[in-house]
């Protein structure tokens, strides 16, 4: 019967798509020729009670929601990565005078949407903050001491990241998080410190997971905020924020430290009144978008999803089904050298596609990543969402403000 299937017709009749699944386990055809021959893809797949659960409530925010009030305020940004930062504090009108990434691949997407950006990153720079005498002397040719602007950074996080260890067996060496250990990536903070000594800053960001603040017990970070301090910065307390606390739809836990250089109090953004749902970002499939490619799943792992009900995992593929009503879950970067599973997209038994999840992100649908998909996934999976950024820059902006 499902020969005779028209490309475009969706298998709303469970027994349709059970039947030509059942067909590719039994004789080993690929699903994905299967559907080719159907003149299917697979968007056209369903679960057994898709569209059953629909976001009718505000829309998701985004960059066009923000007015460009900011007046030039100068900022460089550190480990850049595709620039989720970077896009939203642009949208409030910041001046953005460089930024440093170390991934030559992260660099290409940087430079491929904002070719007017100065970046300093490979081929013709290294980027690496832990080189100050390769960064610093490309720095002060840019912006003078003390710099009345901002410095923003997260250093990488896997060190610190409670999703990143989750990865491996308990048993492993590499499941208890290393953080100032990890000689690659732990001290990292204290290199983006020395920068922030040596050209002063009116303020300081700094961004990471919230297992920052809690590898050692607290000491590590506790010693970058005393070595600050006595520089004669003030240091705000450390403060975790959820981007779903933001009409951002993904549940997603950053930590800010900010510091400055001013006797002014320093605001946090105030959460907004209402959650929003990943339907309100998941609506269209993406099917002629840039970065939406989608996994061609074998027949086996499509049988297993199309079983699952809404907001349930899948414990074979570790992957969990979206609830369209609620934020989705953290979408994860995995590491440099392996992209992060995506989750499984709401009415559709398959995992996001990159897209998809900068959608999650808040990226804007203009904005192309490049290089292989995986680390496409990285790229994204690793940012902070330009939204959130935002948000942290209205109150950069009226910290500003208050100065003059």
């Amino acid at each position: 019967m499902h020969n005779t299937l028209k490309k475009n017709e969706t298998f709303m009749m469970t027994d349709d798509q059970t039947c030509l699944i059942s067909e590719c386990l039994d004789t080993d055809m690929p699903l994905s020729n299967k559907l080719n021959t159907l003149g299917l893809k697979y968007n056209d797949l369903r679960y057994l009670n898709s569209y059953t659960k629909k976001w009718t409530g505000r829309k998701a925010a985004s960059l066009n929601d923000f007015e460009k009030v900011a007046d030039g305020i100068p900022f460089v940004s550190f480990f850049t990565g595709c620039g989720g930062i970077d896009l939203g504090l642009e949208a409030l009108g910041f001046s953005h005078v460089a930024g440093f990434e170390i991934h030559e691949l992260f660099c290409k997407t940087l430079r491929a949407n904002r070719p007017n950006w100065k970046i300093f990153g490979p081929p013709t720079h290294s980027g690496d903050i832990s080189n100050f005498e390769d960064c610093e002397p490309a720095l002060s040719q840019m912006i003078t001491t003390p710099f009345e602007g901002v410095f923003i950074g997260g250093p990488p996080c896997q060190p610190f990241s409670i999703a990143a260890n989750q990865r491996f067996s308990k048993k492993g060496e590499n499941f208890k998080r290393t953080g100032f250990d990890n000689k690659s990536k732990g001290n990292l903070l204290f290199d983006y410190l020395s920068l922030i000594l040596r050209f002063r800053p009116k303020v300081f960001v700094i961004e990471n997971v919230p297992g920052l603040r809690d590898i050692d017990s607290g000491s590590q970070l506790n010693e970058a905020v005393r070595i600050m301090e006595k520089a004669g910065y003030t240091v705000e307390k450390p403060k975790v924020l959820n981007a779903s606390d933001y009409s951002i739809p993904q549940n997603r836990k950053r930590l800010f430290v900010v510091g400055h250089r001013t006797k002014h109090l320093w605001q946090w953004p105030e959460k907004h009144e209402k959650k929003v749902g990943c339907g309100s970002v998941l609506r269209n499939q993406f099917v002629d978008a840039n970065n939406a490619e989608t996994r061609q799943h074998n027949a086996g792992s499509i049988k297993r999803y199309m079983m699952l009900d809404y907001g349930k995992r899948d414990q074979l593929g570790r992957v969990d089904r979206l609830d369209p009503t609620l934020p989705s879950k953290t979408v994860i970067a995995g590491g440099i050298n392996g992209g992060g599973r995506s989750h499984l997209h709401p009415e559709v038994p398959r995992t996001l596609s990159v897209r998809e999840c900068a959608r999650l992100q808040t990226f804007p649908d203009n904005y192309i990543f490049k290089g292989p998909t995986a680390r496409q996934f990285t790229q994204v999976g690793n940012a902070v969402p330009p939204v959130l950024a935002a948000e942290i820059g209205i109150k950069l902006n009226e910290f500003f403000k208050l100065q003059n």
